[in-house]
């Protein structure tokens, strides 16, 4: 592996003085932990972070993301990109933030998000293994020769510590939601007790597959009924991310109310550059809520994308789970309840004080 600890770039070791200095206004010292809810303090954790390696990230890819980086960090955006993928840039994130614990997501999709391999993130969960839980991935555009070879090797990463869970992004790898040669994978998580959490809706990456067959959680459905024993969580409430709508919420409410292995997750909706004015964001946690399925509600970001975002989002998260009216026990549930119990995670009393 090329990423090594201990040493930071000047663009993260910049990124990190600014979190710091953002969290001043909770006091000296540390932040404390966990989200004031009335004037208690909940558990949070984010199950949607991304680790990487910048060498194996597309170049249209890598442009993109460092455009999201703010004066004076913009100035060497790349570096600042780069060093926000370090395990030791998202635990100061999540640490500014309050979260306690994060999932940290491996991907192979060469030719869009790129690659963030099960070795790599084995590797960054060593760094907070108490905190970080790692969602193992596989390849799958070589599918037809080397899928028993991608299959042993994911069985046998699901087996090592601190991995509680599967990614797949059917846009960004280009593989059908209701393709039944892929179908095994969702048998690997059935077997072995791992949930799945699947990408939904559009994406905003360069190369990603846009058509309803790689987005629309409604072809998800075939293997949900098949795969009952699976558990599957749909990333991103099948959002369009290219016309910042709603495009598969109903759908994604819809397949949580009919299957009790359904669970959803709202990450990124109320980013500034996909929903500038939270309003999306709003009307989803509102809707999920008069649902009835706040207990298939899973908390996650989709960061660190840029200093301080983990923060923010989880604040315009709480801000529009307060605006719905949701209760203590139901707010409790999605920033962690619903986590530890997916994922069969225990949350130390120190997640909130």
């Amino acid at each position: 592996m090329k990423r090594r600890f201990g040493k930071a770039p000047l663009a993260l070791v910049s990124a990190l003085a600014l979190s710091a200095l953002v969290s001043l206004d909770v006091g000296c010292g540390a932040p404390p932990r966990g989200v004031d809810w009335n004037g208690k303090r909940l558990p949070a954790i984010d199950m949607h972070l991304h680790p990487g390696d910048w060498d194996h990230v597309p170049e249209d890819t890598r442009k993109f993301l460092a455009s999201r980086f703010p004066f004076p960090i913009g100035l060497d955006a790349e570096a600042a990109a780069k060093g926000s993928l370090l395990p030791e840039s998202i635990l100061g994130e999540i640490d500014d933030a309050g979260i306690w614990g994060a999932g940290l997501f491996a991907i192979y999709a060469p030719r869009t998000v790129g690659v963030a391999s099960n070795e790599l993130v084995a590797e960054d969960l060593t760094f907070a293994p108490d905190r970080f839980f790692g969602l193992a991935s596989l390849r799958v555009d070589r599918w037809t020769t080397d899928r028993d070879a991608e299959l042993d090797r994911l069985k046998s990463t699901l087996s090592r510590p601190g991995f509680v869970g599967i990614k797949l992004a059917h846009a960004h790898q280009h593989f059908r939601m209701d393709d039944p040669a892929f179908f095994p994978i969702y048998e690997v998580g059935a077997s072995l007790g791992k949930p799945l959490y699947l990408h939904t809706g559009t994406s905003p990456f360069p190369g990603t597959s846009q058509e309803p067959a790689y987005t629309d959680p409604t072809y998800l459905e075939t293997a949900i009924q098949q795969f009952p024993a699976a558990t599957f969580i749909l990333g991103h409430l099948g959002y369009d991310f290219e016309q910042k709508r709603h495009a598969g919420l109903e759908t994604c409410i819809r397949l949580a109310k009919t299957y009790p292995n359904v669970f959803l997750e709202p990450s990124a909706l109320g980013s500034a550059s996909s929903d500038p004015t939270g309003a999306n964001l709003k009307e989803a946690m509102r809707r999920m809520r008069e649902a009835g399925i706040t207990d298939r509600v899973v908390y996650g970001s989709d960061g660190p994308q840029s200093p301080g975002f983990v923060k923010g989002y989880l604040e315009r998260t709480v801000a529009a789970m307060k605006d719905a009216g949701y209760t203590e026990q139901e707010a409790a549930a999605v920033l962690a309840g619903n986590f530890a119990r997916v994922f069969g995670v225990t949350v130390p009393a120190e997640a909130a004080e």
